[in-house]
């Protein structure tokens, strides 16, 4: 088994520990995430529940409930923290212990980390991570499944200015209105990385705090907005007739999902399951999950990660 970490020693005294008692709790949806969750079953010999938390978008609180699932079948006493917010707040949470996992990607994670990294393969973000963890934090295993961030628009848009690439945008950018997170204002790979890669400054930025959801989306079909920030594993790209612009600068680089976790509270044991769900997860069961949760259907995430582990053989 491989623990990609940045003190071997944290994670070896961590080793030993093994939760006795399962429970899985999530919390309300109005609460504050980072504050204590309720209704914990109390555990016999047990250091306290693992603490499996989620960025506020639905394909990570899909991942952390699958996290959350796989550690309960495998004998863990486990609780949620959903929606916590961005990787600026969800960083500091497990750096701070009061989150011990959470779902991230490999790129942004290291650009967060690293704004000056290089590294843009999935081969060389994991070789890198490592070196770039403040001390206490970990990465486990990365999934081959993949959400990258894409320039996305609607085929009329294409069609007008004649959009293939996100190179394509730099002679009428200044035309368009660009809407995503507010956080991509000011990231390496959001309005800075498009203006030095590209030479695109949109018209005007509206951010939209949903993760390349619903509300992106009407904003773009309402052309409210003329470009959207889509992850690639959204149903609704396909779903809607989308046209994803290609990237030939990578600009958006490698973004295997994979596990940011708290030394002193995941040892070898509770790796090895969550590096067993990586093994699993692919960039397809991301599309249908997120069409289960996000779409007409609008299943809860901890029903749909649930069947995902019984499929896949993770629950006994």
């Amino acid at each position: 088994m491989k623990i990609q970490t940045s003190s071997r020693r944290a994670m070896l005294a961590a080793a030993a520990m093994t939760a006795l008692t399962v429970t899985l709790t999530a919390c309300g949806a109005n609460s504050n995430p980072l504050e204590g969750s309720s209704d914990t079953a109390a555990s016999s010999g047990a250091t306290g529940p693992l603490v499996v938390g989620s960025a506020n978008f639905p394909e990570s609180q899909i991942v952390a409930e699958i996290y959350a699932g796989a550690l309960t079948a495998a004998g863990f006493e486990v609780t949620t923290k959903p929606g916590i917010g961005s990787r600026e707040v969800y960083v500091k949470a497990v750096e701070e212990g009061s989150v011990d996992i959470i779902p991230d990607y490999s790129g942004n994670l290291l650009l967060f980390l690293d704004p000056e990294a290089t590294a843009a393969s999935a081969g060389e973000i994991t070789d890198a991570l490592p070196a770039a963890l403040p001390e206490g934090l970990g990465v486990l295993e990365p999934a081959s499944a993949e959400s990258k961030d894409a320039m996305v628009v609607t085929k009329a848009t294409a069609e007008k200015y004649q959009l293939e690439s996100i190179a394509d945008l730099g002679p009428v950018c200044d035309e368009l209105v660009l809407g995503a997170n507010p956080e991509f204002a000011e990231r390496e790979y959001g309005l800075p990385g498009l203006k030095e890669n590209y030479g695109c400054e949109p018209k005007s930025f509206e951010p939209i705090n949903d993760g390349g959801g619903p509300a992106t989306l009407q904003a773009l079909i309402n052309d409210q907005i003329q470009i959207a920030d889509i992850y690639t594993t959204t149903p609704s790209i396909e779903d809607n007739d989308l046209v994803v612009l290609e990237d030939p600068k990578n600009n958006f680089i490698a973004q295997q999902v994979l596990p940011l976790v708290n030394q002193d509270k995941v040892g070898e044991e509770a790796a090895e399951v969550l590096n067993d769900v990586s093994a699993a997860l692919t960039t397809e069961h991301l599309v249908d999950l997120n069409r289960q949760v996000s779409g007409d259907e609008k299943r809860n995430p901890a029903d749909a990660a649930a069947d995902w582990l019984s499929e896949n053989g993770l629950t006994k």
